[in-house]
């Protein structure tokens, strides 16, 4: 009797200690492009070199996330670079983190900032950290923390500036 029940209790352990649940990503993309449109029209063009994607939907970008927004008329008004990214499912939010940087090739900006996130549900990207744009044709540089834009940046509401700076030339 007590032989049996020491078996009983041997199988039990084993039973617990069978591996613990894997977490890691179930899904491995190379090379991922992703196109969004609206009525035909490319709106955003995504290509980063590896996407992982895990049980709860989250994507995980590790290496460099290349976005192009585009106008009405198919042309890139801007274009984005981050160090990695992710998508989060449940928020239905892009954030991209590293040295973001946004060019607005019409107006000749270039944004600069440690993390920004896109949602294509609202059309809206946004950030609460420091950001600073460059002025490519004039010594302006803005410095402010947090913004609220449009996708394609055509417009930018910044949310608190903290310095506006006009250097002189030499």
């Amino acid at each position: 009797m007590v032989l049996c029940a020491l078996l009983f209790v041997a199988c039990e352990s084993k039973k617990d200690k069978i591996g613990a649940a894997y977490t890691g990503p179930f899904e491995i993309v190379n090379d991922l492009v992703v196109k969004y449109s609206e009525q035909g029209n490319m709106k955003v063009y995504v290509k980063t070199p590896k996407s992982l994607t895990y049980q709860n939907e989250t994507r995980v970008f590790p290496d460099s996330v290349n976005i192009s927004f585009f106008d009405s008329l198919g042309t890139v008004v801007t274009t984005l670079r981050s160090d990695s990214g992710r998508y989060d499912r449940n928020a239905d939010v892009y954030i991209v983190k590293g040295h973001v940087r946004v060019v607005k090739l019409d107006e000749h900006q270039i944004l600069t900032t440690t993390e920004l996130s896109w949602s294509p549900g609202t059309r809206k990207v946004f950030t609460d950290k420091p950001l600073t744009i460059v002025n490519t044709q004039s010594p302006e540089v803005t410095h402010a923390i947090g913004m609220d834009a449009e996708q394609d940046f055509s417009r930018i509401k910044l949310r608190k500036m903290t310095g506006k700076m006009v250097s002189k030339g030499i």
